[in-house]
């Protein structure tokens, strides 16, 4: 997850993958095989590539990245239902074949975004508590309510826990006020 966005900072320029006629892929950056694995995993850290095919030099970027998805559907990784696969061979040869990629491309890009905004909104509600100031709140509640069940607690410990829940109250109120 990039923390800063592309307006900010400067894109690497896509690395270089050749396609050899025994199938096997070289990257040129690294100067070393990679395999479909290794150019997923350069798709999820957000690293372009472009592969040409080393003896034409036609760029069959697409086709590789088909074969990514290929493979990964392989492993169990279930990411398309089969209505949206039969829908989108419909629309090979259909009018709207030209329209379907601005489309879907637009979609992913909307999609991620809110995913993004999400991400940083659930990290911003759990700023305020850390996981271990949480865990002695707990602690601490289930110790006094433990303690009410003594037989010789006082009245005094129930006043005090109320006052305590009112408290937490009126913080909630006001977590929920800011956000």
């Amino acid at each position: 997850m990039p923390d800063q966005s592309a307006e900010t900072k400067p894109a690497k320029p896509p690395v270089v993958v050749k396609k050899y006629a025994n199938r096997r892929l070289y990257n040129t950056e690294s100067s070393s095989y990679v395999t479909l694995e290794d150019l997923a995993q350069m798709v999820r850290a957000g690293r372009d590539f472009v592969v040409y095919d080393a003896k034409s030099g036609d760029d069959i970027t697409r086709s590789v990245l088909t074969q990514i998805i290929v493979e990964e559907e392989a492993k169990g990784s279930h990411l398309l239902p089969e209505s949206f696969l039969r829908q989108l061979i419909g629309f090979y040869g259909d009018s709207l074949q030209g329209v379907l990629p601005r489309y879907l491309e637009a979609t992913m890009t909307g999609f991620s975004r809110q995913q993004e905004e999400m991400r940083r909104g659930m990290e911003q509600a759990l700023k305020p508590f850390s996981l271990e100031e949480i865990s002695q709140r707990n602690m601490l509640m289930m110790e006094r309510a433990m303690n009410l069940f003594s037989p010789f607690q006082g009245r005094s410990e129930l006043d005090a826990l109320k006052s305590e829940n009112a408290a937490l109250k009126a913080e909630l109120s006001a977590l929920k006020a800011k956000g």
